[in-house]
This record gives C-alpha cells, structure tokens and sequence, in this order.
C-alpha cells in the first residue's frame, strides 16, 4: 500500500499577546513547539531576545531540550502530550502557550505528579515482576519494515540487551500494530517493557517504557 505523508501546517499566529509576554517569568526561555507550528515560529521567537529555539517535539522523545540550559521552557501549541513528556525529561517548570486560543498558563505541578507516580507504579511492578515481555515494532515508518534493519542501531538493541539481563524470565514480542487486548493472550506475562514507539505505555501501568527504566535504573545506581 503507497503511503502520502502530508504536514499539516497550522495557519494561526503563534506570536506572544503583549499581556502573556507580560507574565512570563525573567530567566533564559527554552521554546518548544510541534511540527503545525514551527513554519510559523520565527516571529515568536523575535519578541523573546533571552530564548532558545530547541526545536521540534514529537511528544515521544524531547532530546533536544535535554541538551540546553535554560530557567524554564515555553512550549507553543496546543495539549498535554508533547509538553507532558517534556517536563519528565527535563525537570524543568514548563509555560504553555496556545496560539488558537491565545491563553498562556503554566503547567499544573500535579498533573506532572501524577503522571509521575504512574511511571514508578510501572517501575515497581517491573520490580516485582518474574516474567516479562519485551514489545518491539516491525512497523513501517517506525523501522522502515523491516525487522532486521531495525535491530542493528536502533531500538532493537535496547530489546536485545535487556534481553540478556538474568534477573527476570524476558521474551521478545514483535508486532505491527498493538491492542492492548492482544497482551491478554499471554497470561503469564506480568509485567511489559516497550522499546517500540515511546508511549504505548501512558495510561498503562502494566507497560514500562524503556526509557522511563533506563531512567529509575540510572537514578538509583548512576553510571
């Protein structure tokens, strides 16, 4: 099947009303957005001359905001998901700025925690856990379809060394597309670690992301 991937630009100004340039915090501003804005966020970033542009966000991963140092990050466009993940990988007070809407709010600190404690639910039933299963995606567009390729440099490697781990009884699981019933089908699997596309495991604590382990994991024994 032929696949067309067409960008969905967002024709909204993102610029900064005079009062939400007004309440933002002094301090070096690391900006955010998603791929809908970021044609248009040049003239944003104008009216911030202590920003940073860090880039893109995919909501999956924020590796570039990790890389900077800034007081706090703007992130510009619309929902929780991207600048949920932002905040976990960072540790930093994250301002939301809505170009549809024109509202500037600051991140609530207990949706942050929530979200929080459901990752370390997840980390303390992998603790628990005798048996567990490792999702990997043979997807196209997430590993180009094929298996292989995959395994070689990218997440596939991730699967394979947890794999090697003697602690826990590990099986590796590949599938396309995943359902979260299809999991019921193995019983005694007690616990899932995901190494396929970054947050199939959000609102599921029986599904830890292998990077939110790679983190609890350095956090208590640091490299």
């Amino acid at each position: 099947m032929k696949v067309q991937l067409i960008t969905a630009k967002s024709m909204h100004d993102v610029k900064l009303t005079t009062n939400a340039l007004s309440r933002l915090p002094n301090g070096k501003i690391g900006v955010v957005t998603n791929i809908q804005h970021l044609h248009n966020i040049k003239g944003l970033l104008e009216q911030l001359p202590n920003a940073v542009f860090v880039g893109q966000s995919v909501g999956c991963r924020c590796d570039n905001a990790q890389k900077v140092d800034v007081d706090y990050f703007l992130f510009v466009g619309n929902g929780l998901f991207h600048p949920l993940r932002l905040a976990m990988d960072t540790d930093k007070d994250i301002w939301l700025w809505d170009p549809v809407t024109k509202q500037l709010e600051k991140m609530n600190e207990k949706l942050i925690q929530d979200y929080k404690k459901k990752k370390e639910i997840s980390y303390k039933k992998f603790l628990m856990a005798d048996n567990v299963g490792i999702l990997i995606t043979c997807k196209p567009g997430q590993n180009n379809g094929v298996l292989s390729e995959y395994s070689k440099d990218k997440k596939m490697s991730k699967a394979l060394e947890l794999k090697k781990r003697t602690d826990k009884n590990y099986y590796l699981f590949a599938m396309d597309t995943l359902q979260q019933g299809d999991l019921d089908n193995f019983p005694f699997i007690d616990m899932w670690v995901n190494t396929a596309c970054n947050r199939i495991g959000d609102e599921k604590t029986n599904i830890l992301e292998i990077q939110d382990l790679e983190k609890f994991e350095n956090d208590i024994i640091p490299s």
